[in-house]
């Protein structure tokens, strides 16, 4: 396997699509669209993210920008190889 050389691959931004930004931001330009939806939001209050739980028992997310900040790869996998490494753990992977 070749080596990488790049880290393009950890950032995309869509500013094609019909709901870019789909939150508020100062920088449109470091917005990234890669994790579009999040991968965390399963994790509930470990998600490590700025949401709030609305009375209907929704996890409310449109505050956060865990996800779409452009040097956020990396927290983002490791989170989800704690959530994994967890849900192994527990007998439910």
């Amino acid at each position: 396997m070749k080596p990488l050389t790049t880290e393009n691959y950890k950032f995309h931004s869509h500013k094609e699509c019909e709901f870019f930004p789909c939150h508020e931001t100062a920088d449109s330009e470091a917005f990234n669209c890669l994790f579009c939806y999040c991968p965390l939001y399963p994790m509930g209050k470990n998600c490590g993210g700025n949401y709030v739980y609305l009375e209907n028992g929704i996890k409310d997310c449109s505050n956060c920008m865990v996800p779409h900040k452009k040097g956020n790869y990396d927290y983002i996998m490791t989170k989800l190889m704690e959530y994994h490494k967890q849900l192994r753990e527990e007998g439910r992977l």
